[in-house]
């Protein structure tokens, strides 16, 4: 008697942000339930137009390899762009970012319309799609918040989120409650606009309230981070917990997107560069080791070389450790793209010169941590992060994922802090 051969896989394929990421665990554990396989999902991300020429690259290499698979397109880029996905041969389902979390559509699958995407923006209902256990049992992602309400003149992304929207404060708490009880260490809250969390719900609270909350009724819970912020939304009660709660992992990643005033103007940010820059300094005042991450746009149209260099000087003046750069790429429908746009080879050219500077102020943070005790969590094969989510291998100590391990930095190594120590 042989043993029946086992369905055919049900695959996610993820582009995008961390928020993305955590939706793809939702649409894994809908579509299993409905019984779904023989099939690929590619969620995408619609923030430049590479990201959704490679998810349409990664579509046309998935149907060449699994012929008979099922594939269904959603995310951002299919959200704001359905038409361009259910124009590829390649493509089964093309569906909404509301739809990808509905478990009817899951259910009923196999009988849907090839393209279901309604009105994003109509979207009023909290953004609470909670997944109970991620694989790792390290680190767990909980959406608190998603939308937009901001028109950033870049920006493609409030068209594929809809408006803000916010987890009531009790059920982010209870979600904490079950990760930490399913094993998980470290907590990352995410949003689309994590700031603005708590504007659509009663009795006017803010982010801080929400992490003051967790902290103070997950007493278990050994960490607790908090994703991309814009800094100008910031509340003073975050302000204070970040101050005063050790659990509060003292890493900031900051929208920053510029560091020029003209530049933050026809982005329509609502900060300007001396904004930014008081804000990390009355951090540091408050938590001197604190280091802190932005994202920074390269090439943003009109941006002259003086402009630009304002932008790279904020590296230092913010005192930069985690950044992401973006060569500036202009989304159609978004006011930045009808701008008169700087010539593709300059922006090239400024994104490496800030990749180089920001490399260089990595480089300084991971040396000057030689010599220090840190804790690290354990992830896969050694590997795990610091508190300042500086990259970090442990060095013969057996630790499980999962393990915090407290020991010595002896080194760096190609990028990554070696640490010495015994599992805590």
């Amino acid at each position: 008697m042989t043993e029946s051969a086992a369905p055919p896989a049900l695959d996610i394929v993820t582009f995008g942000c961390r928020l993305n990421a955590l939706e793809s665990e939702n649409v894994r554990a809908l579509a299993a339930d409905a019984g779904v396989t023989d099939t690929v999902v590619v969620n995408t991300c619609a923030v430049t137009a590479e990201a959704v020429r490679q998810a349409r690259q990664t579509i046309r290499r998935i149907r060449r390899e699994r012929p008979n698979a099922r594939i269904v397109a959603t995310g951002c880029a299919a959200q704001t762009e359905p038409d361009t996905f259910a124009g590829m041969v390649e493509v089964d389902h093309v569906i909404g970012n509301a739809e990808k979390l509905a478990p009817a559509f899951w259910q009923g699958l196999p009988r849907q319309e090839r393209m279901v995407v309604s009105d994003i923006m109509t979207l009023r209902d909290s953004a609470e799609h909670m997944v109970d256990a991620f694989d790792s049992r390290t680190r767990a992602f909980v959406e608190v918040q998603n939308g937009c309400d901001h028109r950033c003149t870049f920006c493609i992304i409030p068209y594929g989120r809809g408006p803000s929207r916010s987890v009531p404060m009790g059920a982010v708490v209870e979600q904490v409650k079950r990760l930490v009880a399913s094993g998980h260490v470290e907590v990352v809250l995410t949003g689309v606009d994590l700031t603005s969390y708590g504007g659509d719900l009663p009795g006017n609270v803010r982010l801080g309230d929400l992490v003051a909350r967790i902290l103070r009724h997950v007493p278990d819970l050994k960490r607790l981070r908090i994703s991309s912020i814009d800094s100008i939304e910031v509340d003073t009660t975050l302000l204070d917990v970040f101050a005063s709660e050790a659990r509060l992992m003292p890493h900031l990643h900051l929208s920053l997107q510029a560091g020029d005033d003209m530049v933050l103007k026809r982005m329509k940010r609502r900060h300007l560069r001396e904004d930014a820059v008081r804000f990390c300094a009355d951090v540091r005042a408050r938590r001197p080791d604190v280091v802190f991450g932005a994202d920074l746009i390269a090439g943003f149209p009109t941006e002259t070389d003086a402009m630009f260099d304002n932008t790279l000087a904020a590296i230092d003046d913010c005192g930069l450790t985690h950044v992401h750069v973006f060569p500036f790429s202009p989304r159609k429908g978004t006011p930045a793209a009808r701008m008169p746009q700087v010539a593709r080879q300059t922006v090239k050219a400024r994104a490496a010169r800030l990749r180089e500077a920001a490399t260089r102020r990595l480089a300084a943070t991971l040396a000057a941590a030689v010599g220090t005790t840190t804790e690290v969590l354990a992830e896969e094969e050694g590997r795990g992060r610091t508190p300042h989510y500086l990259p970090a291998r442990l060095a013969g100590v057996p630790a499980a994922p999962g393990a915090l391990v407290t020991g010595r930095v002896a080194a760096v190594d190609n990028g990554t802090l070696v640490v010495e120590g015994v599992a805590a």
